[in-house]
């Protein structure tokens, strides 16, 4: 698949949205923002809720692809969780399909599958293929999401590569980031792989930077043309010796999902 001309980014304003408009445009990509707030520095960008289907579809219409990342991102109530990350995403499949857009890269998320054991040294990767077991409404709502584009490539033809992302920060800041962590320069080599690779379906990939501590099998990744650059561990001595290691048998020690599985962080901060 050629680069796309134009990639409806949404989720704009937001953390990962924010670090993807500087670092995306350099691959050939021209950006059309949305956000449900204004956009920093982009007067162009189409403020709208994923519930304004007139205005998503607007925002749709013309585009080769899109990046979804709009939606909550840390637990909520149900409710909340969802008219964002379930009705929203529906919306947003519904005006792909209208609009004729036949690429969507989806922001999945490792939550989808946080009560799943983490690897010890020696056993095998988490694998794409691991049964959903979500550690949150949040993680459920990934669950769906997921689900949903498997619907619309069986149905509709849209193709979606679904990235179970990690921790996207500048730097990890926690013992489990250096086994999680997505630097903001592996995840803009990722969106373009899954944008621009060939015959994708519906793939479903980990997106994790290539941390010595990995947990998840990137292989999937890897077919698409991703090829991560970063490692965490030049961070590993300054965080453990800062945190320590998680204690024998608590969440964080147990599941990929760590903290989220018994106290998850709340929406918004």
């Amino acid at each position: 698949m050629s680069a796309p001309r134009t990639v409806l980014l949404t989720g704009a304003a937001g953390g990962i949205g924010t670090m993807m408009r500087e670092l995306l445009p350099p691959y050939g990509h021209e950006l059309r923002l949305l956000d449900v707030r204004p956009v920093p520095g982009a007067p162009d960008a189409v403020v709208a809720d994923l519930a304004d289907r007139a205005a998503l579809r607007e925002a749709v219409r013309g585009v080769d692809a899109i990046v979804h990342l709009a939606g909550i991102s840390l637990e909520s109530t149900f409710e909340k969780v969802l008219a964002a990350n379930v009705t929203g995403t529906h919306h947003l499949y519904e005006a792909a399909r209208e609009e004729g857009v036949r690429r969507v890269v989806l922001a999945s998320s490792n939550h989808a599958v946080g009560f799943t054991r983490r690897p010890r040294g020696g056993e095998p990767l988490v694998p794409v293929g691991t049964p959903h077991r979500p550690d949150t409404f949040y993680g459920l709502s990934k669950c769906f999401a997921e689900d949903l584009a498997q619907l619309h490539w069986d149905l509709h033809g849209t193709e979606t590569v679904s990235v179970r992302i990690g921790s996207c920060f500048p730097e990890p800041t926690s013992v489990r980031m250096l086994s999680t962590w997505l630097s903001p320069a592996d995840c803009a080599r990722l969106l373009h792989a899954a944008l621009t690779a060939e015959d994708v379906g519906h793939t479903v990939v980990y997106g994790s930077s290539a941390n010595t501590r990995a947990w998840w099998d990137l292989s999937t990744a890897r077919a698409l043309g991703y090829v991560p650059r970063d490692d965490s561990e030049p961070y590993a001595e300054r965080l453990v010796a800062a945190h320590g290691l998680p204690p024998e048998g608590s969440a964080e020690d147990l599941y990929v999902g760590g903290g989220f599985c018994v106290d998850p962080p709340r929406w918004p901060r």
